[in-house]
């Protein structure tokens, strides 16, 4: 078999964005982030106003999505980072104010159709890990290797919290636990393209891995994949 697509999808804050990036630059794949994608469009309705925390409206920044251009751009080390409407905006996605909003935002189906047309025209037979929410049961349904990965809330919201601390930012482990919950309920019950475990898929629990020893079974998993052995 070549070079096939794999698909990752799971809960926020499980480390599917740092394994995924890591697998393709070992097997010299493309890595799409499609969490960066629905970042980049929180980021831009919060700074022109269109969204708010409370009274969560949909109707402006849906009239506002042909003025959002996104694009990924490698860096000097060879990483692809977000670009908005031509400025990078990597790690203005990453704060709790965006966190606090995507979800609402993914679950917005003009939001989804616009994004999942992008990620689908980025797969071009050279090979391709993507992760998100919906890789596996609504972009690349047909994905040679689908993965869902999970972890416990209490694991998954410390690891967000020493990230954002380890970055500067005030925050308290009650917050972003509750940022994790809130998430996960969103993702799972939205109307549109919910997250849920593709048929076939592989389930990866890494309440109790540490991230190279997700990558050697993501990785083992692959490659038993690409030699047809599973």
């Amino acid at each position: 078999m070549g070079k096939i697509t794999i698909a990752i999808d799971g809960y926020s804050s499980t480390g599917k964005s740092t394994l995924a990036k890591q697998l393709a630059d070992y097997l010299n794949y493309i890595y799409v982030d499609t969490g960066a994608m629905y970042r980049a469009v929180t980021l831009y309705g919060i700074r022109n106003q269109l969204i708010f925390k409370e009274n969560f409206s949909s109707e402006s920044l849906i009239d506002a999505l042909p003025s959002i251009s996104l694009k990924f751009v490698k860096n000097d080390e060879g990483k692809a980072e977000i670009f908005l409407n031509g400025e990078n905006v990597e790690k203005q996605i990453r704060t709790l104010e965006v966190s606090e909003l995507v979800s609402p935002v993914a679950a917005i189906s003009e939001v989804r159709k616009k994004l999942v047309e992008q990620q689908r025209a980025m797969d071009n037979g050279q090979g391709i890990v993507m992760d998100g929410r919906d890789i596996a049961t609504v972009v690349f349904p047909n994905a040679q290797l689908k993965i869902f990965m999970t972890a416990s809330p209490e694991v998954r919201a410390q690891r967000r919290y020493d990230e954002l601390v380890a970055r500067g930012d005030e925050i308290t482990y009650e917050e972003v636990f509750q940022n994790v919950t809130n998430r996960d309920e969103i993702d799972s019950t939205r109307e549109d393209s919910p997250l849920r475990k593709a048929e076939g898929a592989i389930v990866i629990d890494n309440s109790e891995m540490n991230i190279d020893d997700q990558f050697h079974v993501l990785l083992q998993l692959a490659q038993d994949r690409i030699a047809g052995r599973i």
